[in-house]
């Protein structure tokens, strides 16, 4: 099974979110986490397992 970093998947929820023009705050609601849990998803800081 291919496993992504951490970086790659914030990279990629930052272009994503970008282009759906979506704050962080919106793209939080819309998928029931805080804006600090996309904040760190897109630093690439927090583990992306279990989301």
């Amino acid at each position: 099974m291919y496993q992504i970093s951490n970086e790659k998947f914030g990279l990629f929820v930052t272009e994503l979110r970008k282009k759906k023009n979506l704050t962080q705050k919106d793209l939080a609601e819309k998928l029931y986490v805080s804006d600090k849990t996309v904040s760190k998803w897109e630093r690439g800081v927090s583990p992306t397992k279990g989301y």
